[in-house]
């Protein structure tokens, strides 16, 4: 027993402490097992699926799947934790896999499968931040007991939870894959992420493009209260995009003014005087 709760994470570990549970691993016909109805992950990454397929198929099944007896059809288990597990042993073509049975409610099956989808290293932040959110949520854990159970630190937990903030809409895009994770964390906090977001697609802009479009809006608003022309702003984000520093153009109604460069180091400050001089 001691063998099975180490491999299951420090969360896993201390559900199971909590739970009556079987003393022995069983084995069971992978075909008498069924998806956990209660299971927050509806999407399981692809690659990551076929390369445990891969594992299981060389090494053979080591971590036990953590089932209890299903209430709609005795004759089954439902799983609590290790769909992934089921999933890519039917791939990998085993026809017997290993069970620990373990007596738990509706609740404690939900609380099963959120912990060890959290504990996994390949979940998305959005993902990750919604599994926290439901154990905060629906099991009234605070951020610290989380951050113990998960084995995370408060302030990781703390920024993990921001990204939460993020408008409906803009979240609905992260889930789509419309705007990548890295896009979200520069949104968090932004007044306009709705309006960032939207540019961010249209103009097909990188995470580094991104965060220097989100510095000129507010370099912009620290600067002045006056409006900068619109021309005068795209063509600010087109150098920026092209020579990866922000750039800050200033232009009176002569047409007259100067362009500034924003460099942090001397290889960035060489990189703009290279520039110039292979151009003049």
């Amino acid at each position: 027993m001691d063998k099975i709760k180490k491999g299951l994470g420090r969360g896993l570990s201390s559900l199971i402490g909590e739970t009556k549970i079987e003393p022995q691993k069983n084995l069971a016909s992978i075909s008498d097992l069924i998806p956990n109805k209660y299971q927050p992950r509806k999407i399981f990454d692809e690659a990551s699926l076929e390369d445990l397929t891969n594992s299981i198929k060389e090494r053979g099944m080591i971590q036990p799947i953590i089932v209890r007896n299903s209430k709609d059809d005795r004759t089954k288990f439902e799983i609590i934790a290790g769909e992934r597990r089921w999933l890519a042993a039917q791939r990998a073509g085993l026809h017997n896999v290993p069970i620990v049975i373990t007596e738990a409610d509706d609740l404690k099956s939900l609380e099963f499968a959120i912990v060890e989808n959290v504990q996994r290293n390949d979940l998305n932040p959005l993902e990750e931040a919604q599994g926290y959110k439901r154990l905060i949520d629906e099991f009234s854990y605070d951020q610290e007991k989380v951050s113990k159970f998960i084995g995370k630190s408060r302030s990781y937990i703390s920024n993990s939870l921001r990204i939460l903030t993020l408008p409906s809409d803009v979240i609905k895009l992260i889930e789509i894959q419309k705007l990548s994770t890295g896009h979200a964390k520069i949104l968090v906090g932004l007044n306009n992420a709705s309006f960032v977001a939207n540019k961010i697609i249209e103009k097909k802009l990188s995470v580094r493009q991104s965060e220097n479009f989100v510095k000129l809006f507010k370099n912009k608003r620290n600067r002045s209260k006056v409006r900068k022309d619109s021309n005068i702003l795209a063509l600010e984000l087109s150098i920026a995009n092209k020579i990866g520093l922000n750039v800050d153009i200033q232009n009176n109604k002569r047409n007259k003014g100067k362009i500034a460069f924003e460099y942090k180091d001397l290889d960035q400050l060489n990189k703009i005087i290279d520039i110039i001089k292979s151009n003049y």
